[in-house]
Order: C-alpha cells, then sequence, then structure tokens
C-alpha cells in the first residue's frame, strides 16, 4: 500500500506490543527521548508551579516521572502509559521514598476524572496517538487553569529513512507525523486555551541503516501505521533502501534527522492571574524556527 492516509492511522495493539517488548532495554537506547524531555522540563521550570496532581503522559519507565515527583513533592504524580512493560520498570526504580501512582492506559480514554489534573507533561508521545482524541482526553481531564506542556515529532522526522524506502518500493516503512500548523490546529479545535508551538531539530548519525533501524526498535518505535507492509522485508529490499541511503554519507556516517515540536496551552479558562506566556521560552507569537542542526 503506498503512503496515504493509512500512513497516518495506527494499529494501536501493534503498538502497545511494540513498546512492551522494548520496556526492559528502553533506557539504554532512548538518549534522544532524554534530551527532549530535559529541554521539555527546563522550559516548564521557568514557571512557579505549585500543583496538586501532576499526569505524566506516556511515562515509559518513569524517568521524568522521578524528576516531577522531585519537583512537585506535594503533589499526587500520576505516572500513566499504554504498556504494562513499561511501567513495571517504572515501580522498580521510583525507590522506597518517592512514590507516584501508576497507571496502565490508553491516551486515547484516559480513566482519569473530568478536571482533576493541573500539570500534563507529555513527551514524545502524541506522535503514537490520534491527535484528535488525545487532545481532547487531555482538556477534559485538565483543569480549566491548568498547564499542558508537551513534545512530539514532526514530519521531518527520519526523512532520510522514508526517502530511503520510497526509492526501494514506495511502500510506508516509517510512520507519518503531523506538523506544527496541523498541531496547532488540534490544540485549538481541542478547547485548549493559547497554544504555543516551537520547532528544533536534532540530527544523530549512524554507521549504516541497519544501526538506525536497530536503535528504533530497541525503543519501540516500529513502523504501528495501519497502511505498513505486512510481508518480509527480503534482503533485495534491504539492500536497495540501504543503497538509496549510502547517497547522504557524510564521512562515517549517515544523517538521521528528528523534528520536534514543542509546545503548550492552557486549560479551558486560560492562564490564571499572574502567570505570563512569556516566562516559558517557547513563542508566544505561536510559531518559532530554531536554526541549524543540533548533535
Amino acid at each position: 500500500m503506498a503512503e496515504g492516509e493509512d500512513a497516518f492511522r495506527l494499529d494501536r495493539p501493534h503498538l502497545r506490543a511494540a513498546f512492551e517488548r522494548a520496556s526492559a532495554g528502553y533506557d539504554a537506547a532512548a538518549g534522544l527521548q532524554a534530551r527532549v524531555s530535559a529541554e521539555l522540563l527546563e522550559r516548564l521550570s521557568a514557571f512557579r508551579f505549585a500543583p496538586r496532581v501532576v499526569l505524566d503522559l506516556g511515562a515509559g519507565t518513569g524517568r521524568v516521572t522521578r524528576e516531577l515527583q522531585r519537583r512537585y513533592p506535594r503533589a499526587l504524580v500520576i505516572a500513566l502509559d499504554i504498556a504494562p512493560g513499561m511501567l513495571r520498570e517504572a515501580r522498580r526504580h521510583q525507590g522506597l521514598w518517592r512514590r507516584f501512582a501508576r497507571v496502565c492506559a490508553d491516551a486515547h480514554s484516559l480513566p482519569l476524572a473530568a478536571g482533576s489534573i493541573e500539570l500534563v507533561f507529555s513527551s514524545l508521545m502524541l506522535q503514537w496517538c490520534e491527535p484528535e482524541a488525545a487532545l481532547a482526553e487531555v482538556r477534559r481531564v485538565l483543569a480549566p487553569t491548568g498547564f499542558f506542556a508537551f513534545s512530539t515529532f514532526g514530519p521531518d522526522t527520519l526523512k532520510e529513512l522514508r526517502a530511503a524506502w520510497a526509492q526501494a518500493d514506495g511502500l510506508t516503512h516509517v510512520h507519518r507525523f503531523l506538523d506544527l500548523h496541523d498541531v496547532g490546529d488540534a490544540l485549538t479545535r481541542s478547547g485548549l486555551a493559547e497554544p504555543v508551538l516551537d520547532v528544533d531539530r536534532i540530527e544523530l548519525g549512524y554507521p549504516d541503516p541497519l544501526a538506525l533501524m536497530r536503535d528504533l526498535k530497541a525503543i519501540g518505535a516500529h513502523n504501528v501505521s495501519a497502511g505498513r507492509p505486512r510481508t518480509l522485508l527480503g534482503r533485495a529490499r534491504l539492500k536497495r533502501m540501504s543503497d538509496a541511503y549510502e547517497a547522504l554519507r557524510r564521512g562515517a556516517t549517515l544523517p538521521a534527522t528528528y523534528e520536534v515540536i514543542y509546545g503548550a496551552s492552557w486549560g479551558a479558562e486560560g492562564r490564571p492571574a499572574g502567570a505570563h506566556a512569556g516566562e516559558v521560552r517557547i513563542a508566544p507569537a505561536a510559531i518559532r524556527r530554531r536554526g541549524g542542526p543540533a548533535r
């Protein structure tokens, strides 16, 4: 099946299974994810929040959840993830003196009361969701003056791998990601207030395409689109893809681009008195593109 609408629709049972398999070794392979979540946490630190309930949406192994619990020691902090194995890892690492709640659920249907969360933090999870469904749930559970901080991948993510596969067979091998404007529109349609967004690009280097694909598999980032190929790849197609990717070689490495969208918004009533959007390093004019690949 050629790329089209099915490249954006997700096979959620396959998604859950992929992250379940990756849970035990996830932290060792998730360097990029750690880097992006650290940046999002830094942006969040500009606010002097004192939330009573915090949701880490798409918590994975709980690495960021532990930091949120440290930062907001008086809050009930909830780690929510679709994969039970991720939450088992979170429990194993949470320690004895700082506990957080763990909830296994799909972001499309949160088992949380309406208006019960004052801060929703979600790093690199929304790209694995149907945005309308997930953002509607964020809007529902977020307090009217609550805050939502997130990151997600944009359409230039893995553009080199996608282009190489397009030359090899034209099938959907790489998940497609929404662009900044579509994410902004989805935030507005969901009823979240005053959304602000900006974009960064990170470029990693790999010795060969198979090393990149192994890294993606290690974090559970499989192609989970409904239109993905259902047959074995075969050596001939892998070689065609690798040969196409090799045209991009820079010395000892091949580039892999990640386009990261950072965003924030308030609950339905907007930001409360005394909270200023300018305190967060996200462009209040809605869009800012930061230059140059980061290494």
